[in-house]
């Protein structure tokens, strides 16, 4: 059966106090809305982002890192039903199934989604709706079941009875929709609130009214539900990331020396047997081999790709790079747009020039295998270092330099004896 989604990305997130729209705030280097995306494109065909709130910006980023995702513009912005609406026009023949997302709920997993819709289809359920269960669900609409456990309503908490709002399972925002049954639904929305507004949990009482079959999943591990609505929210989730990702690389044979001061992308991968040093940031998408040191204090910024037995050591940052096996870059260096070979040792303080700021280019340094560079050298790209070069200590290298050859650009020496007594004088 085909599967679509609707991410509703919309929203200003006002109290994160921010020109950037929430969803694209990012952890660990991605946008919430790409965890969102990346959680669902193993899952549906075709992904509708419902965007508003600075619409540019948001559709500039689905339009240049997703194939299979469309932006749909909501303006004005009337309520959850109204986003979803957006999207009738382009699922107007569809058959399959439609889930419905929030765009910044970056902690839902792939897995979870997939129960989610496996539950959706044993039920034969014309709608579900995700649930979470909270020992103190203070201020969330409360999920009321009917006797045999398929969805009754959801019971925002400002208008529960005692009984209802001792209730600990909530509402969590994700829907599983058998679309061409509840597609009619979005016509039929009344804005006849307070807010005037057309809220995307009417559907339930519609669809009960329509005699279909409603229910609702309980997911296994609410901290997935968390929803971002501000920085604190943010850096809450941040640790909760952190913390998922650090203990998967763990189980998989890493060794992660201070889980507390070490951030790792979900995607970057690390062979066995590699250490990652305290204080260590990795963020976007990396591949790290195995037995390698990273840190303490190292950056990877993404684009970053290392072979077995490398060290990449303290106060060492790495861009865009392809780094060969047993090499070296042990301190204080920058490496960044470069491909460096095997055996290479990369001297403390070495930087790889790689910006002009002038054409804002960003050009490329090779180094080939065996390649030993000196401290506190430039390297100014384009530039290659041919194999087994040796680079001296304290050089600008603006010149291919060929094979075995030593390059060296630093004055001569001069020793002038007895300066300091004469300066004393």
């Amino acid at each position: 059966m085909d599967i679509k989604s609707v991410i509703m990305a919309a929203g200003k997130g006002t109290r994160m106090k921010s020109e950037t729209p929430k969803v694209l705030h990012e952890i660990f280097g991605k946008p919430l809305l790409g965890y969102i995306l990346d959680n669902v494109k193993n899952i549906t065909n075709e992904n509708f982002v419902i965007v508003g709130h600075c619409a540019e910006q948001v559709k500039d980023y689905v339009e240049k890192n997703y194939e299979n995702a469309k932006t749909v513009l909501q303006s004005p912005q009337l309520g959850t039903g109204h986003a979803v609406s957006m999207a009738c026009p382009m699922l107007k023949d569809f058959k399959g199934l439609v889930l419905i997302l929030n765009g910044d709920i970056p902690l839902i997993t792939e897995e979870t989604l997939k129960n989610f819709i496996d539950f959706h289809k044993q039920k034969n359920s014309d709608l579900t709706i995700m649930s979470a269960i909270f020992d103190d669900p203070s201020g969330l609409g409360r999920i009321i079941r009917e006797p045999d456990s398929s969805l009754k309503c959801i019971v925002e908490e400002k208008d529960t009875t005692p009984e209802q709002k001792a209730v600990k399972e909530i509402n969590a925002g994700i829907y599983c929709l058998d679309w061409e049954k509840i597609q009619p639904a979005f016509s039929q929305l009344s804005n006849n609130n307070a807010q005037g507004e057309y809220y995307l949990t009417d559907i339930i009482e519609w669809g009960k009214k329509n005699g279909l079959s409603v229910h609702a999943y309980i997911m296994e591990n609410n901290e997935e539900s968390f929803g971002i609505n501000s920085r604190l929210h943010l850096a809450q989730a941040t640790k909760i990331m952190q913390r998922r990702i650090n203990e998967k690389l763990m189980i998989n044979g890493v060794t992660i020396v201070d889980t507390e001061t070490t951030y790792i992308s979900a995607d970057t991968e690390i062979g066995q047997d590699t250490i990652i040093y305290p204080s260590t940031y990795i963020e976007g998408k990396n591949k790290i081999g195995k037995n390698c040191k990273i840190g303490p204090c190292a950056h990877l910024r993404g684009g970053v790709e290392i072979e077995d037995n490398v060290k990449i050591g303290n106060f060492v940052e790495v861009k865009k790079s392809k780094i060969g096996s047993n090499t070296n870059a042990g301190h204080l260096s920058y490496i960044g747009d470069s491909e460096v070979g095997s055996h290479v040792n990369i001297g403390a303080g070495t930087i790889t020039a790689n910006y002009n700021p002038l054409t804002k280019e960003k050009s490329k340094t090779v180094l080939k295998d065996n390649v030993k560079v000196g401290s506190n050298t430039v390297l100014v790209a384009p530039v290659t270092v041919d194999e087994g070069a040796n680079i001296g200590a304290l050089s600008v290298i603006t010149k291919n330099v060929p094979a075995w050859a030593l390059a060296l650009t630093r004055s001569p020496m001069r020793v002038i004896a007895d300066w300091v007594k004469t300066q004393l004088k």
